[in-house]
C-alpha cells in the first residue's frame, strides 16, 4: 500500500468514517416511548396508588423481576414499578424505553457507531428489548414493534397514552450527540423561566427545559438543565419525571380528586402554552398530566414539530 493511501486508510479509521466498499448500517425508525421504568420503595403501595389514582388495571406481576409489577397503558406502551433493593437515592427513574421497527437492524446500528449495548432478551409481554446507557449514563432500551393483543382497560382509566418523560442533563453537547446526531431525534420545543429569545442558539445557559421527539413520532424526552449537583431526592423527583396524555386538564383533574387524590398542582397553563397538572407518586416521582395542543402561544421558542394526537 502506498505511503498517500496508508494515511488516508488511517485518518479514516481515526474520524470513523466508513471505508469504501463498507457502508455503515441505517438507522431503524423509532416510534415512540414503550416504557418508564420507575424505582419505588414499597411495590404495594405504589401498585395502589397507580392502580387507584389512575385506574390502571391491566397489568403484568414479576414482569422485571421478583418484585415488580408493569402496567399497560394501552397495547405500545406501560408504566413499570420495580422495588428498590437500597435506599432510594439519586433519580427513580431507573430506565426509558423507545420502540423500533427493526430491533435487530438498530442493535447493529448501535454496535457499528461503537455503542456498547446488552443482548436482546424476550420480554414479559413477548416483546423483545435490549438495553444500554446514554452518554449520562441513563438507562434506556429499544424495544420490539407491540403485538397484536385483546387487552381489556379499566373504563375509568385516566390516559391511555404517554406523551413523553424528562430527565436531569448535565452536559447537553454530550446527550445531543447521542439522541440526535445518531438517534435522529428533532426538536419539539424549548423554554426556561426567563423570557428570553432562544430560537438562535440551543446552548445558552438559561433553557431550562430542551424538548426533543422521537424521529419517527410524536412523542418527546426533555432534558431538565441547570439542576444543581446536590440537589436532592424531593428536587429530583420533581425533575426526573413523565407526562401522560389527556384531552382535558381539568376533567383528568375531577377525576384524579374522584378517584382520592386530594393534592396535585394545578390544572394551569404552562410556560409551553399547554394546560397540565403535576401529581406525585408515593415516592415523590412527578407524573405530569397533560393536554395534547397548547392553548396558547409559547413563551421563548415556537413549536417546530407536531403536536401529538389522542
Amino acid at each position: 500500500m502506498r505511503v498517500n493511501h496508508l494515511i488516508a486508510f488511517l485518518a479514516l479509521c481515526l474520524l470513523g468514517l466508513p471505508l469504501a466498499g463498507h457502508s455503515s448500517p441505517s438507522r431503524p425508525k423509532i416510534k415512540g416511548l414503550a416504557f418508564v421504568r420507575l424505582r419505588v420503595s414499597d411495590i404495594g403501595r405504589s401498585r395502589e396508588f397507580y392502580e387507584q389514582t389512575f385506574q390502571l388495571g391491566n397489568h403484568f406481576n414479576h414482569c422485571a423481576g421478583a418484585n415488580s409489577v408493569c402496567f399497560r397503558l394501552s397495547s405500545s406502551q406501560a408504566v413499570e414499578l420495580v422495588q428498590a433493593e437500597a435506599p432510594l437515592d439519586g433519580s427513580l427513574v431507573e430506565q426509558l424505553g423507545f420502540w423500533t421497527e427493526d430491533l435487530d437492524g438498530m442493535r447493529r446500528y448501535l454496535t457499528a457507531a461503537g455503542i456498547e449495548v446488552g443482548k436482546a432478551f424476550t420480554d414479559y409481554d413477548g416483546r423483545k428489548r435490549f438495553e444500554l446507557r446514554d452518554p449520562e449514563g441513563h438507562g434506556i432500551a429499544f424495544v420490539s414493534p407491540p403485538l397484536p393483543s385483546a387487552l381489556v382497560f379499566w373504563p375509568d382509566q385516566v390516559s391511555k397514552q404517554m406523551l413523553h418523560a424528562g430527565f436531569v442533563v448535565k452536559d447537553m453537547s454530550a446527550e445531543n450527540h447521542f439522541y440526535r446526531d445518531l438517534l435522529g431525534f428533532r426538536l419539539y420545543w424549548s423554554g426556561g423561566f426567563k423570557d428570553v429569545d432562544r430560537s438562535a442558539v440551543a446552548s445558552e445557559k438559561d433553557i431550562d427545559w430542551y424538548e426533543i421527539q422521537v424521529p419517527d413520532g410524536d412523542n418527546w424526552i426533555e432534558y431538565m438543565l441547570n439542576i444543581p449537583a446536590n440537589a436532592d431526592r424531593k428536587e429530583l423527583g420533581v425533575q426526573n419525571h413523565f407526562s401522560l396524555g389527556v384531552i382535558n386538564a381539568q376533567v383528568a383533574a375531577g377525576q384524579l380528586r374522584k378517584n382520592g387524590l386530594q393534592s396535585f398542582d394545578g390544572p394551569e397553563v404552562g410556560r409551553d402554552g399547554k394546560n397540565s397538572l403535576d401529581a406525585y407518586d408515593p415516592d415523590g416521582t412527578r407524573i405530569e398530566v397533560m393536554e395534547f395542543v397548547p392553548t396558547q402561544k409559547p413563551c421563548c421558542h415556537p413549536y417546530t414539530a407536531a403536536h401529538p394526537k389522542p
